[in-house]
């Protein structure tokens, strides 16, 4: 009966503490405050150097970040060169290639149109060994290709490493589309909407770094994976790895930004904090601003591979056929419908057959009919 009696203590407390757990907010959450920030790097190799500036904004606000447009950005070299990007396009400002003094210092000066002055400290430049080899090896258990990395600096001086890639994959729709209306007649479709092409750029902050091993090497490190059911892996698959050499202090503020962003959610994950990196407000360097300068030479390497893993894309029958029109002489039978036409069948009379777009034209999924160049 004490057993009992404890045991329903113990469920009417549970059930009390239950009910006075409230929502809390902090006011930081919810403040109004938009901090610029500043994603990108002086490439002093053979590409084109890119900025993006856009602001902070709250944690419970669900709209895209606000881009910073007509910004002037430029790059100074200790010795007095100064070279001037251009914005490309809302937020992305580029500068072409140029010939840098690898033994140099740079900095970063940015100009917003609100009037505010934003300059970095002086950076040394990090020159980036090449990568060695991309390789995949299947994982069973998680049901999903690993991607690792192999790198090394014969002179031991790079030690610290970060990557990022970019996806692309080959899918299908699950029927082809072989006729379509214009002008409320049927036509032979001309452009091919059943292949596409996908494409995604990584998220995730992908450090590495050798100090505490006996050489400059980095094997087999595995950078990220990619699970099955994507279906990115069932008919060719390629990635582009991107590696950058950083010097100490860009890689500890990398490895705090991480921890911060990714690696929060339980109990025992590290708590958020304020990050801040190497750029400052010329007036106010007690203004918040977020990112990190660093000038760099990039080393890539593209693994393409058809493993086959996955299904062929379907449609669920109830989405299926959804337009059967019988005779074809029937004129508005199919012009009038949102669907896809698919194509003409019969034997003395012919009819026509479709299904809703997302069945039939691949590019619904976000991806392109363009085939890559490089496919």
């Amino acid at each position: 009966m004490r057993y009992r009696l404890l045991k329903l203590f113990s469920c009417i407390s549970l059930f009390l503490m239950e009910g006075c757990i409230e929502p809390f907010s902090p006011p930081e959450v919810n403040s109004p405050e938009n901090y610029l920030v500043v994603d990108g790097f002086l490439n002093v190799g053979q590409d084109t150097s890119r900025i993006e500036l856009s602001r902070t904004q709250n944690v419970n606000d669900n709209a895209k970040p606000t881009i910073e447009t007509g910004a002037s950005i430029s790059v100074e070299a200790e010795s007095g060169e100064k070279y001037d990007f251009s914005e490309t396009r809302s937020g992305l400002y580029t500068l072409s290639p140029k010939q840098y003094s690898m033994a140099g210092k740079y900095r970063l000066r940015v100009k917003t149109q609100d009037g505010k002055e934003y300059l970095s400290e002086y950076v040394t430049v990090s020159l980036t060994p090449p990568i060695d080899s991309v390789t995949t090896k299947f994982d069973s258990f998680q049901d999903a290709m690993v991607f690792y990395v192999n790198a090394h600096d014969a002179h031991g001086k790079t030690q610290f490493y970060r990557w990022k890639f970019e996806e692309t994959w080959e899918y299908r729709a699950a029927y082809n589309s072989y006729i379509e209306v214009i002008d409320k007649k049927y036509v032979t479709r001309t452009k091919d909407i059943n292949q596409c092409w996908g494409s995604q750029r990584s998220g995730s902050i992908l450090l590495g770094t050798t100090v505490k091993l006996s050489s400059d090497v980095i094997k087999d490190l595995p950078i990220f994976r990619v699970p099955v059911s994507t279906n990115k892996l069932f008919i060719k698959y390629s990635v582009l790895v991107r590696q950058y050499g950083l010097s100490r202090a860009a890689f500890e503020y990398w490895t705090t930004l991480s921890k911060t962003t990714q690696g929060t959610g339980s109990l025992f994950d590290p708590q958020p904090s304020q990050v801040t990196g190497n750029i400052k407000n010329t007036a106010n360097n007690k203004e918040l601003v977020f990112g990190y300068f660093s000038a760099s030479t990039e080393e890539t390497k593209r693994l393409t591979i058809t493993p086959r893993l996955g299904k062929y894309a379907t449609c669920m029958p109830a989405d299926t056929f959804d337009v059967v029109c019988k005779p074809i002489s029937n004129y508005q039978c199919g012009l009038e419908t949102t669907a896809l036409m698919l194509s003409y069948a019969g034997m003395r009379s012919e009819f026509v057959l479709g299904t809703p777009q997302s069945c039939a034209d691949c590019r619904v999924q976000g991806g392109t009919t363009d085939r890559p160049k490089f496919w």
